[in-house]
């Protein structure tokens, strides 16, 4: 009877999630796609100085189409969650921070407004932070606190801007608004969004927040909180784009981020922060292509992506849990034999990931290089970005040679346990995702695909980037350690290291942060405040009560002296008056 409640809670949530992602699918390709209008509920509640305080609600085909992939997504991880969380003792509880999440993503996707844009942004932060230090130990704890802490930084940023959005007396985004601190204003969000989406110099919190359950890191960096980022931009685009400075500093750390995250995939050895690191790299691609003027094709590769890395995280989650929780790479391998379709799966997502053609990956991985090729970037800035886009071949071919094609150093055969039902069922959902899901969301870049004229050197430059880390193979199997020894022998410990952001953000967050408040709870909270504040009115108080109780002690002695001081004070006043 236990086990019947542990699994309904999640096999509930799944079905439910499941329905909530086919009516919106329908809902949003037959009513919003063959129409083609956009439409908007508002409740306004009050207007205070030329401001309307509402709630509007946006349905149009980009808020539809990525609330159907949330759900998706969640639904496939909930149904997952049903074996790999089997010994969790509270999977209701679990299971109500998921759904939590996912309503926090989903008020975010809908209200188009920056003041209750907040509600979803904020419960993101709050959720994802009960989620990271679930295990409760002191890894998790302190991933938590780095994931919480970056995140507020976003939260003050945003907050911020919406202080400065009282001079226009318009609160919601996507309109095009011009006014005073327009450029400051928009340079506050984009700031706040790179915190949520972890750009340079705030990438240290994603991959320290691999502390939480496989599950929530399918969930987390897939379609739900490092994603929000990146759709606060699109969202903000058209306000964006009258600030052309703000759009040239987001190019660039997102070109930035992207190759620092790829690098450091290359010479990471844990399955799970591979997977974390080209999540990050992936979504510089997306700021990128925001910065460059291609907010279309971004969105479309935000929805394909979804697909095919919860599809990696839930693989890499059943080959960890089949291992007896191993996750090191060092270890891991031989993984075809024993567990053949996680592994192949696994094949499947990581080609979906470096843009096999005819793959979900393949159509928007294939329009952000012809985007960047016809648009007005420069030189240096494209390098950096085709060695960003050819690094992602690499560390998916790593993460296969890593996870099933290596050699296995390993425990026995008797450690290992097979695939359960529930984890088949949701890797196949996704599975299908990650194969027609570019497929089918052909209608998003059609439109924006006649713009886009490259030629055939262009084109001979893609294929080549696409498919220059197939290299990687030759290179590790024959020369690994005489280039190694060569070549890589300084710079692994800084490309490894994620050119020390965790220092740069990390440290001084968790470090510098931590040891600033506590100074300050020390100094002001019990110092200064506790004596000019609570214990000095306490005191004073007292003090009072006390001589008020002395005078009204009914002493024949003590009336005598208070007529006396009363007499004095009395003369001495009459004098100084006359």
């Amino acid at each position: 009877m236990k086990n019947k409640k542990k699994v309904s809670a999640p096999l509930l949530c799944s079905v439910f999630l499941f329905s909530v992602a086919l009516f919106l699918w329908v809902f949003g390709v037959y009513v919003v796609g063959s129409v083609g209008q956009n439409y908007m509920v508002e409740w306004q509640f009050f207007s205070l100085c030329g401001s309307d305080w509402s709630l509007p609600i946006v349905v149009d085909y980009i808020s539809v189409v990525f609330s159907c992939f949330v759900c998706l997504i969640s639904g496939s991880v909930s149904l997952f969650s049903v074996s790999y969380m089997e010994g969790e003792m509270f999977m209701r509880r679990f299971m109500l921070l998921i759904m939590a999440f996912v309503g926090s993503m989903n008020l975010l996707i809908f209200i188009p407004s920056l003041v209750t844009i907040l509600l979803g942004w904020d419960g993101l932060g709050i959720v994802s932070f009960a989620l990271v230090i679930y295990y409760q130990n002191k890894k998790s704890l302190a991933a938590g606190m780095l994931t919480v802490l970056a995140n507020r930084i976003g939260d003050a940023l945003l907050i911020l801007s919406i202080c400065f959005l009282v001079n226009w007396g318009e609160w919601r985004i996507g309109y095009g608004m011009t006014g005073s601190f327009s450029v400051l204003i928009c340079f506050l969000v984009v700031i706040g969004a790179m915190t949520k989406s972890a750009q340079i110099p705030f990438s240290a919190w994603l991959p320290a927040a691999m502390a939480a359950p496989t599950p929530v890191s399918a969930l987390v960096h897939s379609s739900t909180l490092v994603t929000a980022g990146v759709y606060l931009v699109i969202r903000f685009y058209s306000t964006l784009i009258e600030a052309q400075e703000v759009l040239w500093f987001l190019s660039k750390m997102g070109a930035l981020t992207l190759l620092m995250a790829g690098l450091s995939a290359c010479f990471e050895v844990d399955l799970k922060k591979i997977i974390a690191l080209s999540t990050l790299s992936q979504l510089g691609l997306m700021m990128f292509t925001v910065g460059i003027g291609f907010p279309l094709i971004a969105v479309f590769h935000l929805f394909t992506h979804a697909l095919f890395k919860a599809l990696l995280f839930l693989c890499a989650g059943s080959i960890i849990h089949s291992t007896m929780d191993t996750q090191d790479g060092r270890i891991l391998g031989g993984l075809s034999y024993l567990l053949p379709f996680s592994s192949g799966c696994l094949v499947l997502s990581s080609a979906a990931l470096c843009g096999m053609p005819f793959l979900s990956g393949f159509y928007s991985k294939d329009l952000i290089l012809e985007g960047a090729f016809s648009g007005f970037s420069g030189s240096l800035e494209i390098l950096v970005m085709l060695m960003g886009a050819g690094l992602s071949l690499v560390y998916s071919l790593r993460i296969m040679l890593v996870g099933v094609f290596g050699q296995n150093y390993g425990s026995s055969l008797l450690g290992y346990s097979v695939e359960s039902g529930y984890v088949v069922s949701s890797i196949c959902i996704l599975s299908i995702g990650a194969v027609m899901g570019g497929w089918l969301l052909q209608s998003v870049w059609v439109g924006v695909n006649g713009s886009s004229l490259v030629g055939v050197f262009g084109k001979v430059i893609i294929s080549v980037v696409t498919f220059v880390g197939l290299s990687y193979g030759f290179i590790s199997g024959i020369l690994t350690e005489t280039i190694s020894k060569k070549f890589f022998s300084s710079l692994s410990w800084f490309l490894s290291s994620m050119w020390f952001m965790n220092l740069a953000s990390g440290s001084f967050l968790a470090g510098v942060g931590l040891k600033l408040g506590k100074m300050m709870h020390l100094h002001l909270d019990l110092g200064w405040m506790e004596i000019l504040g609570g214990q000095g009115v306490f005191k004073v108080l007292s003090d009072g009560v006390s001589l008020s109780y002395f005078v009204q002690k009914g002493s024949l002695l003590v009336h005598t002296r208070i007529f006396l001081i009363l007499l004095i004070l009395f003369l001495v006043s009459s004098v100084m008056m006359y």
